[in-house]
């Protein structure tokens, strides 16, 4: 029996999860009515206050709505830019740091194994570089004279 009533019950809404830009005194206002929820003995989230906007608009007739729609600023959108960004000169962008050099590897062949990372703690010491051992080379022959 259990499972005609499940089966009748109606399916959720699918959501949608989008972002949008927002004036601070606007976002402000949001906060300030979730206070004033909290205070009529109800608490809302966000998306609630926004939504119930939505349904007071909604019921508005069409002079109501167009004079609520007028009195809202349009926005530039996209993203804001932060406060925290400040315009530097070229020459203060990069700080006088020291470079630093390694040293060069000896050349890989192709008979050798690459030289694996050590698993030693940090505060080992670095292996040394291999001493370099001359390569054998084939002379050749002497020409033989007729």
């Amino acid at each position: 029996m259990a499972s005609q009533s499940s089966k009748t019950s109606p399916k959720k809404p699918k959501l949608v999860r989008d972002s949008f830009t927002i004036p601070k005194v606007e976002f402000a206002a949001i906060d300030a009515l979730k206070t004033r929820a909290i205070a009529l003995g109800s608490s809302v989230k966000k998306s609630e206050l926004l939504r119930a906007g939505l349904m007071v608009l909604q019921g508005l007739n069409d002079a109501a709505y167009k004079a609520a729609l007028s009195a809202v600023p349009t926005l530039k959108t996209g993203r804001p830019a932060t406060a925290e960004k400040k315009v530097v000169p070229k020459a203060a962008a990069k700080p006088a740091v020291k470079p630093v050099t390694k040293a060069k590897a000896p050349a890989k062949t192709a008979s050798r194994k690459p030289a694996t990372k050590p698993t030693a703690s940090k505060a080992a010491p670095a292996p040394r570089a291999a001493a370099k051992r001359p390569v054998a080379r084939r002379r050749p022959a002497p020409a033989k004279s007729a």
